[in-house]
C-alpha cells in the first residue's frame, strides 16, 4: 500500500467520528443546520481527497489502451 492511499482514511474518519461529534443544529452556517453542513462538507473532502489520489498515482501515467 502506498502511502499515498492513506489519504482515503481522511473521509472515513470525518463521517465516522464527524458526524457524531457534531450532531446539533446550531450554529447554522451558510443556512444549513450544523450538522447538515458538516456532512456536506464530508463529501466534498471526500472528491477532492479521491481526485489528488488520482492525480498523483504513478499508474495512471502509462495509460491503458
Amino acid at each position: 500500500m502506498k502511502p499515498l492511499h492513506f489519504l482515503a482514511f481522511i473521509p472515513v474518519v470525518g463521517f465516522l467520528i464527524g458526524v457524531p461529534l457534531t450532531n446539533r443544529i446550531e450554529p447554522y452556517v451558510l443556512g444549513l443546520p450544523f450538522s447538515m453542513f458538516w456532512i456536506v462538507l464530508c463529501v466534498v473532502i471526500s472528491s477532492l481527497t479521491v481526485w489528488v489520489m488520482y492525480k498523483f498515482d504513478q499508474h495512471d501515467e502509462e495509460g491503458v489502451e
